[in-house]
């Protein structure tokens, strides 16, 4: 963990992070206003070390928990105005004072994070939603927070492109959660809809790939389009860099959407991924508006 004090060391220790992640967290763009890329690279670094306890390491589960748990205390004194104690929540504090933005969010991420030491199977889609609305969510609503554009509709399109770009990542990184928990591995997909389907765990482990595991995987890839499509008006609606920066994130997901399509369900040895040649189609997209 990284320890500072100065907002300058912060944001540039946050953004050389930020590099080095995939995330939909636009923390590196240069599209952030100068204004906000301290706020930004405070508010990435809890989110990416809270993620990285969840996940990295060989902590045990009570390790884990105890460690999100001090991150989770701290929150709720910067929450109740009380000073806290590490350094980097005390730059959130200011953070919060000068931008008014709500601690909550931060506080449903600690939550995923927690979800995810201990949960590593979901029986329905309302179980899967239920995660994304506190592991992906939060970061769009305090990105409309500190634009200052929070509102009650901004928020559904918001709810609705991260939960859909959560989703995404699900199904990219199946063979990686598999590995994820030891032995046990995270299945994010429903266990009653691959019951349904006639998938097992097993099958995943095998690798699977034929023409049923094509139609369920499809399936899932469709439900997320959707939810997409659906939040895409938020980039219209939003003015100047920051309607930029998100229809540039929703080109991004609707690449990364046609190569899932494009693999039909080979994500163990076809894990679609954006690279350099991408760049130049998201951009095209974004600034075409469409």
């Amino acid at each position: 963990m990284f320890v500072f004090s100065r907002p300058a060391e912060a944001t540039r220790q946050s953004l050389a992070l930020a590099r080095k992640h995939y995330e939909n967290f636009p923390v590196a763009s240069l599209l952030l206003p100068k204004r906000l890329r301290h706020a930004v690279a405070v508010i990435y670094r809890i989110a990416r070390e809270a993620d990285d306890i969840a996940d990295e390491g060989h902590a045990s589960q009570q390790e884990r928990l105890q460690a999100l748990q001090r991150y989770e205390d701290e929150l709720r004194l910067v929450q109740a105005y009380i000073q806290p104690e590490q350094p980097l929540f005390i730059s959130l504090q200011q953070v919060v004072r000068d931008h008014h933005i709500e601690v909550q969010p931060l506080l449903d991420l600690i939550s995923a994070f927690k979800q995810d030491v201990v949960k590593t199977r979901y029986a329905t889609f309302a179980e899967v939603l239920n995660y994304c609305q506190r592991s992906a969510n939060p970061v769009g609503r305090l990105m409309l927070q500190l634009y200052q554009h929070d509102s009650t509709q901004h928020r559904k399109w918001a709810d609705q492109i991260c939960t859909a770009l959560q989703l995404i990542n699900f199904y990219q990184d199946v063979a990686i959660d598999l590995q994820k928990h030891g032995e046990t591995g995270r299945i994010y997909l429903c266990a009653d809809e691959m019951q349904q389907a006639g998938i097992s765990e097993q099958d995943l482990r095998n690798q699977r790939c034929d023409t049923v595991w094509q139609a369920f995987f499809m399936q899932n890839v469709q439900r997320a389009e959707q939810l997409l499509l659906a939040g895409k008006p938020l980039g219209h609606h939003l003015p100047g860099r920051i309607g930029l920066e998100l229809r540039m994130i929703v080109a991004g997901g609707e690449r990364i959407l046609y190569k899932l399509k494009r693999c039909r369900g080979d994500i163990y040895r076809r894990r679609p991924t954006l690279t350099k040649l991408d760049w130049p189609v998201i951009l095209l997209k974004a600034l075409c508006k469409q």
